[in-house]
């Protein structure tokens, strides 16, 4: 039986790698995101080797993801495997400063739309008693850096959503695990600093950081395990990490 894959923060970095990767492994796909330009162009890319659906909205709009997510046609309506990898940062400043605006953005996408979208897919597995939910988290959810406050406590909020969720979806038979990557060269950095280029680019200069690619293969092997195997919690670096702060940056 083919599965449906529903996959947040479809359009670009590790989502969109995973979407890519999905698809050519003959998974049915439901791809989410925000900007139905490069929704439609991943639709009309990976139309050509499997089944897709595009939903276009913002996770942390609560009622525009119940009615998108209940909008599904009936062939892709059963969700096997929910992707919640959509989430957020913005701005590195200390606590004394930070921006109220950017903590807002970083608590509602990264942990209530997260929420939201969940809420929105669990009910269907706990009838069926079967699925799988893959929380994307980082290594900010292990440890705390220096101005990384509130972006860290939304993934440590992350970490401890994905083992509720898997105690109280135990008796269900759903599969739930979390990976947790470290530094992966993608539109991140750019974000979170706001479009400055240079600053996102010297995040990554001097060392080989992971790539989207990288993740995707990860999480595809974690979906792909037989059933009795649940990967609970998953951390991955590159080789050059060793933590949050240290970076060899001479490799």
């Amino acid at each position: 039986m083919t599965k449906t894959v529903l996959i947040t923060g479809a359009t670009s970095g590790i989502g969109k790698a995973t979407a890519q990767l999905f698809a050519k492994n003959n998974y049915k796909l439901v791809l989410c995101g925000r900007r139905q330009d490069r929704l439609e162009a991943l639709h009309k890319e990976l139309s050509e080797f499997t089944s897709v659906h595009i939903l276009r909205f913002d996770v942390r709009d609560k009622k525009t993801v119940m009615e998108q997510i209940s909008s599904l046609p009936t062939g892709f309506s059963q969700i096997d495997i929910l992707i919640n990898n959509a989430g957020n940062a913005h701005g590195l400043d200390p606590i004394q400063n930070g921006n109220i605006d950017d903590w807002d953005a970083m608590i509602d996408g990264n942990i209530k739309g997260l929420l939201y979208v969940s809420k929105a897919i669990i009910p269907q597995m706990v009838e069926r008693k079967s699925g799988h939910i893959i929380n994307i988290g980082s290594t900010a959810a292990k440890e705390v850096y220096p101005n990384g406050n509130v972006y860290c406590a939304t993934k440590h909020a992350v970490d401890a959503l994905n083992q509720g969720m898997r105690m109280d979806l135990n008796p269900f038979g759903i599969r739930v695990g979390a990976v947790h990557p470290g530094m992966v060269a993608t539109e991140f950095s750019g974000v979170r600093f706001k479009g400055d280029g240079e600053k996102a680019q010297n995040v990554y200069k001097g060392f080989a950081p992971l790539q989207a690619e990288d993740i995707a293969d990860i999480i595809h092997f974690v979906v792909s395990r037989p059933y009795h195997v649940n990967i609970a919690d998953l951390v991955v670096m590159p080789t050059a990490q060793a933590s949050s702060g240290i970076v060899n940056r001479n490799l």
